[in-house]
C-alpha cells in the first residue's frame, strides 16, 4: 500500500477554503486538471454517500468517486475513487482545512493511501502528490488567497 500526505498554506480564511472544497462538484471550479464534474442520479454535493463523475482536462480521462464522510465542524472530508484511469486501486483520500490562529491562514491538508495496479509505484505516487495535490493547492491559493 503506497502513502500520499502534503500540505500547504493557504492565504485565506478556513471557512472560505472550506466552503469552496466542501463543494463535492466544485473540483472546476479550482481544480485546472478538471475539465467538467456532475454528481450521479441528481444528489446533493454534499450528500455522503454521493458519487461525482468528472474527466480530465489533459485527456478526458473519467474517473468516478464516492464522498464517505464530510464533516463542516472538522472541515474534513473522505471519499474514495471508484473508476480511474490512473493505476489505482482501494484508493482512499482525505482533506483537512485547520485554520491558523496568526494571519488568518489555513493550514491545507490532502492524503491518499492505494495499492499501485501498474507501473512503478513511486511514479504514480508522485504524480498524485504533486500534479493532484500540490497542484490543486496552488489553485485553491490562487483562487482565495491575498
Amino acid at each position: 500500500m503506497i502513502k500520499v500526505y502534503r500540505s500547504a498554506i493557504v492565504s485565506a480564511s478556513a471557512d472560505r477554503v472550506w466552503k469552496l472544497v466542501r463543494d463535492f462538484n466544485g473540483l472546476p471550479k479550482w481544480h485546472p486538471a478538471i475539465a467538467t464534474s456532475e454528481i450521479e442520479g441528481g444528489l446533493p454535493a454534499d450528500r455522503v454517500g454521493c458519487v461525482r463523475r468528472f474527466t480530465r482536462r489533459s485527456d478526458g480521462g473519467l474517473l468516478r468517486e464516492q464522498l464517505l464522510s464530510l464533516a463542516d465542524d472538522t472541515r474534513t472530508l473522505t471519499y474514495n475513487i471508484l473508476i480511474s484511469p490512473m493505476p489505482v486501486a482501494n484508493y482512499l483520500a482525505g482533506m483537512r482545512f485547520t485554520p491558523i490562529t496568526m494571519g488568518g491562514s489555513t493550514f491545507a491538508e490532502w492524503w491518499a493511501v492505494f495499492d499501485v495496479t501498474s507501473g512503478p509505484p513511486q511514479v504514480t505516487a508522485d504524480g498524485i502528490g504533486d500534479n493532484v495535490f500540490v497542484v490543486g493547492f496552488a489553485a485553491i491559493n490562487k483562487l482565495l488567497g491575498r
